[in-house]
């Protein structure tokens, strides 16, 4: 469990210090859209596995869901580089772009239920993780009906 919070807070200052670097990596803004969109994607994949014991579609096994939350907090972090001007396209809302305090708002917001979402899935308590789902869900789903197209 150490591990895997060293690794996160490692994760997320070396994403925080490559911020400045971070659109000079993408060739295309192609690029940049497939990069936000596979982050998304191994996160709701993380996401929905944990959902799945949270509607009592799964047997809750302890590990799993530590192991799914510690994902979901580390991806929370990646997508947001990947927004950068002359990267519209795909599933975003124009807005992101002409409205960018509130999405950075909103992806923050969200990334902080990622990692209440995490700790409260290393406790091991199945109702905090159920509270702390709930909240994730929602901060991801204002997003998406902020700045996703429909």
């Amino acid at each position: 469990m150490k591990l895997q919070k060293i690794l996160l807070a490692t994760t997320a200052t070396l994403l925080t210090i490559s911020a400045g670097f971070a659109f000079a990596q993408f060739q295309k803004p192609e690029d940049a859209i497939k990069y936000r969109q596979s982050a998304f994607t191994v996160m709701g994949n993380s996401f929905s596995k944990i959902g799945a014991v949270v509607r009592g579609e799964a047997p809750f096994n302890k590990d799993e869901v530590a192991k799914n939350a510690a994902i979901v907090a580390m991806m929370s972090t990646l997508p947001w580089q990947a927004f950068g001007p002359g990267t519209e396209g795909g599933k975003a809302e124009s807005d992101i772009w002409s409205n960018s305090a509130k999405f950075k708002a909103a992806s923050e917001r969200m990334q902080l239920a990622a990692v209440d979402l995490n700790k409260a899935a290393q406790s091991g308590d199945l109702d905090s993780i159920k509270k702390a789902f709930g909240a994730t869900g929602a901060s991801c789903k204002n997003c998406h009906d902020d700045f996703r197209k429909k």
